[in-house]
């Protein structure tokens, strides 16, 4: 009885004859898989040439390589990344059974092991791994990468750690501190000032975690500023939770207090979900690293080149063209990524010389609607960062309710734009957890998706679960710490509501010694003619 060989239709012929002329000019340049694969099919040519048979065993052995090898290609499409409601069904599957092998083969061992660090191995614990990497809170898109170097330097990353972050009891009580922070600030928002326009973050509260770990890792890769890019949802809670916006000043622009002063007078303000910050702010091993935060208008990707223009003409003016020391973070909503043509702009001239900055770490608040709009209404690419594709980007999409592998995704990314100063994209998959703006009543457009939402528990009470499972915090601490909070933000929102009046910033001014316009200034006529 001859072999199952139907393993071999499920791969891209013209992807494995590429790899295939790749191997005979350079053994080394594809993976240790491939290598293997295509000895076995040099070996099997021969004997086929001569008579000979190829052992059935060797033939296993390929098939496990090419189930290792469908993982890393496909992994990402059966991750557990969606924390509200099931995942689409893509075809083929990851069962054994696609790659020709079955349940009897799971207790016999493998020297395709090898391939993942392992040594030879059983075929369940081989799966066991793959699973636990590539199918678990992370999906990871790399495999489309062309150069070897960078596809093996993710795919070691991804193998050893498993993906499973490994983080101290103080670090998650740290994240714990900082998913709180997003959480109680959003709610207490919503209790203090019905019906205004905040545009939450509720749902997607991973992000300040997520920049709080940008920020903290990038340190100590001596990253020394941040030039940030977002659009509106979530803006508050940056400025409030990592830019340390004082929580008093907020809450005045909620009261309707303007501060301006200077020449500024002049012009009439902002709404306060679009103003931009600057600040320093001081890392836990002590490094002081500088955070800016671009202004922004309602067109929610209008700011990306801003932001890459104002880190380009940091690197000419004051890092010396270093971009290892400055990085660019723009923070796009699922909606806006995939529909919006100066995203293909800004990521299509992202190599180019006169617009390089060194990689730029792109983050995607996804939380799966557009204004009204379902996204399978919305795009016709499986993903929303289908984009980073265009510059052979990797992406990770990762589930918003697990802080640790959020943590452990941003870390892995911003180690990736250090090494090879190229975009990598993060997409954080989550929810809303109201309308558009919180006047909007989504239960019109969307009522099955917004039952699922209601019953749902936020990113805080799910983590503190998991610590508390697990026996690294009890009930007491994270009570405490919510009611802490809570209690700060009562006594700032009093100091708010009298005579409030903002501290002089202690940032430097990189204006200092110019003019500025003023009305008059603006309306004089000026003599432009070149003799």
């Amino acid at each position: 009885m001859s072999p199952d060989t139907s393993y071999i239709h499920n791969a891209d012929p013209s992807a494995i004859d590429n790899l295939y002329q790749q191997y005979q000019s350079d053994k080394e340049s594809v993976d240790f898989g491939w290598r293997k694969f295509f000895e076995g099919f040099d070996l099997g040519s021969e004997k086929y040439a001569s008579g000979g048979a190829v052992s059935e065993d060797a033939v296993n052995e390929i098939k496990v390589l090419n189930l290792i090898h469908g993982y890393r290609q496909r992994g990402h499409l059966f991750s557990q990344t969606n924390p509200i409601r099931q995942r689409r069904n893509y075809t083929p599957k990851l069962d054994i059974e696609t790659f020709g092998l079955s349940n009897e083969h799971l207790a016999k061992t493998f020297n395709a092991g090898i391939e993942l660090g392992m040594g030879p191995a059983k075929l369940s614990d081989i799966i066991a791994k793959l699973q636990k990497t590539y199918c678990n809170s992370i999906g990871c898109e790399f495999s489309y990468i062309r150069d070897p170097k960078r596809r093996q330097w993710l795919q070691d990353r991804f193998e050893q750690t498993e993906n499973t972050p490994q983080l101290s009891v103080n670090e998650k009580r740290h994240f714990l501190e900082k998913i709180n922070q997003a959480t109680v600030f959003e709610n207490f928002l919503h209790k203090k000032y019905i019906g205004q326009k905040r545009f939450s973050l509720e749902g997607l509260e991973a992000l300040i975690p997520a920049l709080d770990a940008v920020i903290q890792y990038g340190a100590e890769l001596n990253v020394e500023e941040f030039v940030i890019g977002m659009a509106h949802r979530g803006r508050l809670n940056v400025l409030a939770n990592i830019f340390n916006k004082t929580y008093s000043q907020i809450f005045s622009e909620f009261e309707g207090k303007v501060f301006q002063g200077g020449d500024f007078d002049d012009f009439e303000g902002d709404v306060k979900y679009h103003l931009g910050y600057s600040t320093d702010v001081t890392t836990a091993t002590n490094k002081k690293v500088h955070l800016r935060l671009a202004d922004n208008p309602s067109h929610l990707e209008a700011v990306n080149p801003v932001v890459k223009g104002l880190v380009r003409a940091k690197l000419d003016n004051k890092y010396n063209n270093d971009v290892d020391k400055i990085c660019p973070i723009l923070i796009h909503g699922d909606a806006a990524i995939a529909g919006q043509g100066i995203m293909y702009e800004i990521v299509q001239m992202s190599g180019l010389d006169a617009y390089y900055v060194g990689g730029t770490m792109h983050i995607v608040t996804n939380n799966q609607i557009g204004f009204t709009t379902n996204y399978l209404d919305a795009r016709t690419s499986t993903y929303c960062t289908d984009v980073a594709k265009v510059t052979l980007c990797p992406v990770l999409h990762v589930n918003a309710d697990d802080i640790e592998a959020v943590v452990h995704a941003v870390k892995l990314a911003m180690a990736y734009r250090n090494e090879f100063n190229s975009d990598i994209f993060i997409d954080l998959l989550g929810y809303r957890k109201y309308g558009h703006n919180e006047g909007d009543e989504p239960r019109f457009t969307q009522p099955d998706l917004y039952k699922l939402i209601d019953k749902h528990p936020n990113p805080r009470e799910v983590y503190k679960d998991l610590l508390m499972s697990r026996g690294e915090i009890d009930a007491a601490i994270a009570t405490e710490m919510e009611a802490k909070f809570k209690d700060l933000l009562q006594e700032k929102l009093e100091e708010a509501k009298g005579t409030f009046t903002p501290p002089p910033s202690v940032v430097p001014n990189t204006w200092e010694g110019y003019q500025h316009a003023n009305k008059k200034t603006i309306q004089e006529k000026a003599d432009t003619a070149v003799d």
